[in-house]
């Protein structure tokens, strides 16, 4: 492992191996990433894998649709031999109530006001496109074809693998213990395998981005909490988009398996991924109230992951005054992966002092002080 580096990333999942690529693409060769565990073992690999543009916060559509359009040529600008597995079957969101139905015919106008073509549809046009769903208490549904689904390990190699061609280091099962800072400047990161002087540290740590500010000083309001999935057996070929709504998310794998969540607002504070009966038995009576065709359709696995969820649904992007050179791309409740692609752009922008593509101003840490919190309302 290097003794220093220019700019030492802390994560190993999407966000900081699309930033350790971008920074090494814009010039920067001396970057070192470190990741505890493998790589994309934390979110990034446990995730449902959908991609959606359909955000009711302007920021995050801008976010979105810019990840999505990298994620359409990634084969191409990574030079990746394998294929990333994009499937844009579209995200068909259900609205059961008129509140829902009014704020997101806001948040179609806000997409489409950004070049982002959803439209709000009504339950008969829905059918058209899922006609296994069951209609009964749904009053319309909003539906945006670029939407969809992609494989999240095949992303996260292509990124690592052209990082590595680009001199990016990494570091697998190698710990942060301590970041030593000194007269409000970042020096050094410590870790189980040896010290690394440095002047920048981008935190992308993901559920952990809380204890890692902490090593310098810094509390983050990130809380991190756990989402349960499960998959399916393969079946032929039922349903094209996502069906998502404030309830549950399910969609079919191009392979035939039905990947399906939900939140669940009981869930408490803290880093668990272990599974758990009780999800599966509500998982099981949610998602075959909406698509009785999967009643006995048999499941094979189940598993977990964490939301990193900040006071107002959206990220923390950008750097904290008080301590020169930290960095964060954090708390992304639930969208770190979908967002991954054009956050690491943004980021190795705002790390090298450029002007950002997209303003991230409004997504730094202060705003939460300052009492200016973003409010991302579609957020399943």
């Amino acid at each position: 492992m290097k003794k220093s580096g220019e700019v030492v990333i802390i994560g190993g999942g999407i966000s900081g191996l699309s930033t350790a690529y971008n920074l090494a693409r814009l010039g920067c060769k001396d970057v070192v990433l470190l990741e505890k565990e493998s790589l994309y073992s934390g979110a990034t690999g446990r995730c449902g894998a959908g991609v959606r543009q359909q955000f009711g916060l302007e920021i995050n559509c801008r976010l979105a649709k810019g990840a999505c359009e990298i994620l359409e040529n990634l084969n191409e600008l990574l030079d990746y031999e394998r294929d990333i597995e994009l499937k844009q079957g579209g995200y068909l969101w259900l609205l059961t109530t008129d509140e829902e139905v009014k704020l997101y015919k806001k948040n179609v106008q806000l997409q489409n006001n950004l070049g982002i073509e959803s439209r709000l549809i009504t339950v008969e046009e829905a059918l058209e496109i899922v006609p296994y769903l069951n209609p009964e208490g749904i009053k319309a549904c909003t539906f945006h074809q670029k939407d969809g689904h992609v494989n999240p390990f095949q992303v996260s190699q292509a990124y690592a693998e052209a990082a590595k061609r680009l001199g990016v280091e990494i570091n697998t099962f190698t710990e942060v213990t301590d970041i030593k800072v000194k007269n409000n400047h970042i020096v050094e990161v410590i870790t189980d395998k040896g010290k690394i002087a440095t002047n920048k540290v981008l935190n992308a740590a993901g559920a952990f981005a809380k204890h890692i500010g902490e090593m310098a000083g810094v509390k983050l309001p990130l809380k991190p909490e756990r989402h349960q999935i499960l998959a399916t057996e393969p079946v032929e070929p039922l349903l094209g988009p996502m069906v998502i709504s404030t309830d549950l998310a399910c969609l079919q794998e191009p392979q035939g398996s039905f990947i399906m969540s939900y939140s669940d607002p009981d869930e408490p504070e803290g880093v668990n991924i272990s599974s758990s009966w009780r999800f599966m038995e509500e998982m099981a009576k949610r998602v075959c109230t909406v698509l009785p065709i999967l009643s006995n359709i048999k499941v094979v696995r189940q598993w977990a992951g964490n939301y990193t969820m900040t006071p107002d649904a959206a990220p923390i992007l950008g750097s904290l005054p008080g301590v020169e050179g930290f960095y964060f791309a954090a708390g992304f409740s639930g969208h770190g992966f979908m967002l991954g692609p054009m956050t690491g752009v943004l980021m190795a922008e705002h790390i090298l002092g450029k002007e950002t593509t997209i303003s991230i101003d409004k997504l730094d840490i202060g705003r939460f002080e300052r009492g200016e919190l973003m409010r991302e309302p579609a957020v399943s």
